[in-house]
């Protein structure tokens, strides 16, 4: 609510003071949950760590944890599961800390049944200065990062005493697709972007319209359990799904195969997914749902007939946001992966303990083409909208 903030205004507050002592507070639940993410989000990294920080001695979880089950000469997995219990406890006790300190935030809510237009903030002097910082950081953070890998790509080795631009060359593509391990490799990312993509949106929607839409006794746990595996890091949930195919009786042939691997995606993402489809549900009366009841069909005819060709458009989206997702993953699969089963991300870190870096950057490339155009082609072919607006 803007009020809030004009009130501020009025009572002499410069706009840092009103941000400070306004906004911020009124933020704390999503600057919590954000933190909690972003936790998360450093426990897991692997590949920043491993690149720039292991060859000089400087180990993260993750890079250790990496060492452990996938370098080392003699697998450590008891020392492997003691790591993960530990974090899969921390992150537990951090989920429910946030979801206490979030479900204390009631007096902070300010979105009402009225309407009113938000008021942009004046940043006066301040306005070169906060141009000059977002513009460095496009610069710096995406911009050059992205072209260094590009030209990286198209040199035989990069060296600041030579001009990359007189050593041009396709050598790096053509032994990526000389050779049939990397071909491979590209080919079932490709697989488990479309294919298991698309179970693992029908699945999310299936446990949304079950939480949101359904009788269920259990749904309030529902709820909580589609949110929790966004809490866990992906090479933890990784080796869990590896004790799982070794242990338990049954499934063990699927171990090391794409079929295991979406799975494990499937699981890993479920957050994701459920985040895209249920505020779509969310949106859509329950009255809908009477009314098919009413004209006497079933649950599941409801569901068919009424919700999703409503839900069409959020199911489409979180169809691409899950592509794309499952075409960069990596942790996940560095436990899973055999040599049929490779995907892009497990060869890049083959590649890169071999000391390929230009290969590195010819597959980091292909795997960037191939996400512009699922991100393009779905906002032109499909008029999927990958944002809210």
């Amino acid at each position: 609510d803007p009020q809030l903030e004009s009130a501020a205004r009025i009572g002499g507050a410069t706009p840092f003071q009103t941000i400070l002592r306004v906004t911020v507070p009124l933020l704390r639940p999503a600057i919590l949950y954000s933190a909690l993410l972003t936790l998360v989000s450093a426990l897991e990294l692997l590949s920043i760590p491993l690149v720039l920080g292991n060859g000089v001695g400087i180990d993260t979880l993750s890079t250790y944890i990496y060492v452990l089950g996938v370098v080392g000469v003699s697998k450590d997995y008891g020392a492997i599961a003691v790591v993960a219990i530990f974090v899969v406890l921390l992150v537990t006790v951090l989920v429910y800390l946030q979801g206490k300190l979030t479900t204390l935030e009631r007096r902070f809510v300010t979105v009402g049944g009225k309407a009113t237009r938000p008021k942009l903030l004046d940043l006066g002097k301040m306005k070169g200065v906060v141009s000059f910082i977002v513009g460095l950081y496009i610069l710096l953070g995406i911009i050059l990062p992205l072209a260094s890998i590009v030209l990286e790509s198209f040199v035989p080795f990069l060296s600041p005493f030579a001009n990359p631009l007189k050593m041009l060359t396709f050598e790096n593509y053509q032994g990526i697709f000389s050779s049939p391990a990397y071909r491979q490799s590209v080919t079932n990312s490709i697989y488990i972007s479309i294919f298991a993509a698309g179970i693992g949106i029908l699945f999310m929607a299936l446990v949304s319209l079950t939480a949101y839409r359904s009788t269920f006794k259990g749904r309030g746990v529902v709820k909580y359990m589609a949110l929790y595996p966004r809490a866990f890091p992906g090479i933890i949930v990784g080796i869990g799904f590896l004790w799982a195919f070794l242990l338990v009786p049954g499934i063990g042939s699927l171990r090391n195969t794409l079929i295991a691997m979406s799975i494990a995606f499937i699981m890993r993402y479920l957050p994701l997914g459920f985040s895209a489809v249920s505020p779509a549900i969310m949106q859509v009366s329950d009255e809908l749902d009477r009314a098919g009841r009413v004209g006497g069909a079933t649950w599941l005819g409801t569901i068919r007939h009424i919700l999703l060709p409503i839900l069409r458009p959020a199911l489409l989206s979180g169809y691409i946001i899950l592509a794309i997702s499952f075409l960069k993953e990596y942790a996940v699969a560095l436990f899973l992966f055999s040599e049929g089963s490779r995907v892009i991300g497990t060869t890049m870190i083959e590649l890169w303990k071999q000391g390929g870096a230009e290969p590195v950057a010819a597959l980091s490339t292909i795997q960037m083409a191939i996400t512009a155009f699922l991100i393009f082609g779905s906002t032109r072919l499909l008029g999927v909208k990958l944002h809210g607006k």
